[in-house]
């Protein structure tokens, strides 16, 4: 299957490899290929540009709870109280620094770094064979950051789903824009 991957698309498999380990993960899913894919210069990112994410808040969405839900969640259920969640987020920042709060930056302390290779979990598998299936629909040889972000929108992984709304960019939109620039290229 990589035999067909562009030297963009196999640098965006390094870079999501590099992202779980980073985090303490043990597989690469599909949020960690969005990372990738953000990161390398290419059709993927450009749409993930055009949609209003920049990398820093993408990697804010990916690493916050892990449950971008849950992270909504517990913020009505504090303002509920009387409690403002970003008050005391701030209040903590200025005091202990950037993500003192962020479960995952308490996670990557207690997390050894995986060694050797990392396995894709079921869902990234699938959204890399889908990718092959965007490249075939559009006659493509090649298989670019374009065609992995639109093996991911076809798998709709929850993770990967929730960050993108998180973020507030609409996958069908998203798709919509890579679909898009396909036509213009």
């Amino acid at each position: 299957m990589f035999e067909r991957f562009t030297e963009e698309a196999r640098r965006v498999v390094v870079l999501a490899q590099e992202e779980a380990r980073e985090a303490g993960d043990p597989c690469i899913d599909g949020a960690h290929l969005l990372l990738g894919i953000a990161e390398v210069a290419g059709p993927g990112s450009a749409a993930l540009r055009s949609a209003g994410v920049a990398t820093d808040r993408l990697r804010d969405a990916v690493h916050g709870s892990g449950d971008p839900e849950a992270d909504v969640l517990d913020a009505d259920a504090l303002a509920a109280l009387g409690i403002d969640l970003g008050q005391v987020r701030r209040a903590t920042e200025a005091a202990f620094g950037p993500g003192a709060l962020s479960r995952a930056s308490r996670f990557r302390r207690r997390r050894r770094r995986p060694a050797g290779h990392l396995p894709f979990t079921g869902t990234a598998k699938q959204a890399l064979e889908r990718s092959l299936r965007a490249a075939a629909r559009r006659g493509d040889r090649s298989l670019d950051s374009r065609h992995l972000l639109l093996g991911l929108l076809d798998v709709g992984e929850r993770r990967t789903t929730a960050v993108l709304r998180r973020l507030d960019v609409d996958p069908a939109d998203l798709r919509h824009r890579l679909e898009g620039d396909a036509d213009a290229a």
